[in-house]
């Protein structure tokens, strides 16, 4: 084999490895995902996975901890389960709520 082809060869196989990565880690955060649920009211200040209210961006964007409009990702069902002394409850909320 020349060895211009076998650098296509390899260079072929690596584009190969690297899409089966890419779809392995695409699939393994979908299942994630639906294992999972949004959780208001729990996050601490910048540890937030998203939805941080207005003058925020995303992820890591809460400005206090336990901030009403700001959630993480949980273990589905474990939500209320989880302790906010924000929330009107005392626990994790699924949606966004209004301080107590």
């Amino acid at each position: 084999m020349s060895q211009s082809r076998a650098i296509q060869t390899t260079a072929a196989a690596l584009a190969l490895a690297l899409g089966t990565a890419l779809t392995l880690a695409n699939t393994a955060v979908a299942a994630e995902g639906a294992e999972k649920e949004k959780c208001y009211g729990i996050a601490l200040k910048a540890k937030n996975d998203c939805a941080a209210g207005p003058g925020t961006t995303c992820a890591g964007t809460s400005k206090v901890d336990y901030q009403v409009d700001a959630w993480k990702y949980v273990p589905k069902g474990t939500c209320e389960k989880t302790a906010s002394p924000s929330s009107p409850t005392g626990q994790g909320q699924l949606a966004a709520f209004k301080a107590k």
